[in-house]
């Protein structure tokens, strides 16, 4: 037996390939003609079932008798909207997308079938409850008819979805875990004929608009109404989300925004109940560095006093090569920890994440259903949803903060912040807390709560949850602008009502810079020469006069935003920063660096401006744009098309109404492209009430009247009213039908 070093890998294999993936299609041992006729006639009696509703807007609201023929509508009505996002989204969840953007793609690939092969998938399927499987097969059903009545519509890859799917694509936030294991790292290890250690993963850019959300919950104590206001704002890729409406006689009537291509609301309310999540930095997945030895020529890992085999598979992955297809094959390997996915220092290492699709997929579910707080309590103990926090509010004058729900309980002291020892049996999970264990709130004192991606213990001013009663690995989540910025709007509040809920969700105050511009004019003002540069001078005496509110004529608006990504970009870092908070990285650069580096940066902003714009005076609105010139995911922009002024910032400075905007190639403009998404506004009382905006509108087919129809409103934030109750959605029904008939 020997200790050991880095293997050489399995040989890879390229063979040239064209038939289809065994598996894809269904055998039901009919011929191809017969089998597509029973389906049709099956799938067009099921759509007799179920009747879509587009109002005005173009929101579908989806009625049926079942849970699972709601599900049908729900899938057809999005497919109706855009094919391609729900197509993409599963094409990257089941380990298929270098097929069809070839060879590049093969590590995202390969990443999702560590985590699950197309075999596991299928049993955790045929293991669920029955009525899980009824929404899964309605999930493949209403798409699968969608394809057969629009024959029009040629599919990248997918031309037929199956019931297993969504056991890949089990969550609905941005990319979900999985997508926090580094790509690097799987192609350092699986790459090349040995693997490699990977390099320290450069942390995501700067001047990169955050992924995030905001929540807000108040109780009817400080409501004109006296009745609980939620407001749900996620911050995310435009177009991302659609908006919603499903209804069956089984008791589900949610609305909100969906996750393209899943079946469940995954941000939105009830009648009686809503949520709202955000993303978390609850840690809930962990690296296990493990001590690897060969013994007579099999792999094993120690494991307290033992060697345990390491499970050795192999998979093959097809990839796009020029105009036809080839094949790669990957060995990979298992611990009890879970896939290996990189290697530090010579030594294999583990990524342990939540991977339970289908508990995950019943919570996801039945939360949409809940109708007042202890039901919905009592769903979070299922305890899958691992990467967000929960705002939640209810019709019987609740109010809620959960902070994570999926959280491993581990020994305290072990630091999992970094990798940990996976030979040593007291570093593994011991288990899952319990939602009591968690940081919670339930109707603080104050009459509000908050979360923004931002601490707990913040939330909700003195009533907040403590940070010394917490294990550090619960809530490492450090303050942030926008946290800073929701707690002092609603300090105080009192008479609130849906429109001036949406107020405070657009207050233009940006702290960030609030803390960056008067250590700036300190610092010229400091110089001997300050006024020998009058154009200078002048820019300064702009920042001077300024209030630190984004506004559509601000040319302070414009400086500073330049000034603030230059300054991220051009100064550097010291290495104890590395790791800080996106809060302690800014105020490093704009008021810890030496003062001649920041007035420089300054200056060469200023000069910058002058040569994109002709003037370092220009107006907020004509540098910030919102546009959208076709339906692609990859977004393109041109400064010679039409676009609309946007008088909103980057949630980077704090803004709660957050407007990731930047340069697109060839652009000297800043286009949006992150930030509000899907916006509502909801007040709980005998009937609910809401309004709600959608950047852009609801179709991504640029034919459509609904392309684009919001995109005024949503810069004039201009919030419509939902349409909720059967009466109200019949007064502004535009179209009326049956799926595909």
């Amino acid at each position: 037996m020997k200790t050991l070093l880095p293997l050489a890998l399995t040989a890879l294999l390229l063979i040239g390939c064209s038939s289809d993936r065994p598996g894809d299609r269904p055998s039901d041992g009919l011929s191809p003609e017969t089998s597509r006729g029973a389906e049709y006639e099956r799938l067009a009696a099921r759509a007799e079932r179920i009747t879509i509703i587009r109002d005005d807007f173009g929101v579908p609201h989806v009625y049926a008798g079942t849970d699972a023929d709601a599900v049908f509508g729900m899938l057809y009505a999005q497919a109706e909207d855009d094919f391609p996002r729900i197509e993409r989204n599963y094409t990257w969840a089941i380990g298929r997308l270098a097929e069809v953007e070839g060879e590049a793609a093969l590590m995202s690939d390969l990443r999702a079938r560590l985590y699950m092969s197309m075999e596991d998938a299928k049993a955790a399927y045929a293991s669920a409850p029955d009525s899980l499987k009824a929404l899964c097969m309605a999930f493949a059903d209403g798409l699968n008819w969608y394809l057969l009545t629009n024959p029009d519509v040629e599919p990248k890859l997918l031309d037929r979805f199956e019931p297993w799917m969504p056991m890949y694509f089990f969550e609905g936030s941005i990319g979900g875990d999985i997508e926090q294991i580094p790509l690097e790292g799987i192609e350092a290890f699986y790459g090349g004929e040995r693997p490699q250690n990977v390099a320290v993963s450069a942390r995501p850019s700067d001047t990169e608009e955050p992924s995030g959300s905001n929540g807000f919950a108040l109780s009817g104590s400080l409501t004109a109404s006296g009745n609980t206001l939620l407001l749900i704002n996620p911050h995310t890729s435009f177009y991302f989300r659609p908006e919603i409406h499903v209804v069956s006689e089984e008791g589900l009537n949610a609305y909100g925004a969906v996750t393209w291509g899943q079946f469940f609301v995954y941000q939105g309310f009830n009648e009686h109940t809503g949520w709202m999540h955000t993303s978390t930095y609850v840690d809930f997945m962990d690296e296990f560095v493990q001590d690897i030895v060969e013994d007579e020529g099999t792999l094993k890992y120690r494991y307290g006093d033992e060697l345990r085999d390491v499970a050795v598979g192999e998979v093959t992955l097809r990839y796009k090569d020029g105009t036809g297809t080839s094949e790669r094959a990957f060995p990979t390997y298992h611990t009890h920890h879970g896939p290996i996915t990189h290697m530090i220092d010579g030594r294999w290492v583990s990524t342990k994440i939540n991977w339970d699709p289908v508990n995950a997929l019943t919570q996801s579910f039945i939360r949409t259903k809940q109708k007042d707080y202890a039901g919905f309590r009592e769903m979070m103990n299922i305890r899958t949803n691992s990467s967000n926090n929960t705002v939640f509010a209810d019709s019987s004058g609740n109010i809620a903060y959960f902070h994570g729900n999926f959280v491993p309980r581990r020994d305290p002291s072990f630091d999992y912040s970094k990798p940990v020892d996976g030979s040593d049996p007291d570093t593994d999970w011991q288990g899952l807390h319990t939602v009591d264990e968690t940081v919670t709130l339930l109707n603080p004192g104050n009459g509000w709560l908050q979360n923004a991606n931002s601490t707990p213990f913040t939330a909700a001013l003195e009533f907040s949850p403590r940070r010394e009663d917490y294990p550090v690995y619960m809530a490492p989540d450090p303050e942030n602008y926008r946290g800073i910025h929701a707690v002092k709007v609603l300090t105080g509040v009192e008479d609130v009502t849906l429109d001036s809920l949406i107020e405070l969700a657009y207050d233009p105050y940006l702290p960030a810079f609030e803390r960056l511009v008067p250590p700036l004019l300190d610092a010229h003002d400091a110089r001997a020469d300050a006024d020998a540069d009058t154009e200078l001078a002048a820019a300064f005496d702009v920042l001077r006069d300024w209030d630190y509110r984004v506004s559509a004529d601000s040319t302070a608006m414009t400086i500073m935003h330049f000034y603030a990504t230059n300054l991220q970009e051009r100064i550097e870092l010291p290495e104890t920063l590395e790791a800080a908070s996106r809060v302690a990285r800014l105020e490093y650069v704009g008021i810890e660096a030496p003062a001649e580096d920041r007035l420089r940066v300054f200056a060469e902003t200023l000069a910058e401006l002058e040569n994109d714009f002709g003037d370092w005076r220009i107006p907020w609105s004509e540098v910030n744009r919102f546009q959208r010139l076709s339906g692609d995911i990859d977004l393109p922009f041109d400064d010679g098309k039409p676009s609309l002024g946007v008088d909103m910032a980057s949630g980077r400075w704090g803004a709660l109404a957050a407007f990731g905007s930047r340069r697109a190639e060839g652009t000297k403009k800043l286009y949006g492209y992150r930030g509000n998404s899907f916006v509502a506004v909801v007040e709980f009382g005998d009937k609910v009430r809401a309004k709600s905006l959608l950047a852009g509108g609801q179709s991504g087919n640029p034919d459509s009247k609904h392309f684009d129809d919001q995109a005024e409103a949503y810069v004039n934030r201009q919030f419509k009213d939902v349409a909720f109750y059967r009466e109200d959605v019949e007064a502004r029904a535009v179209k009326t039908y049956r799926p595909g008939l």
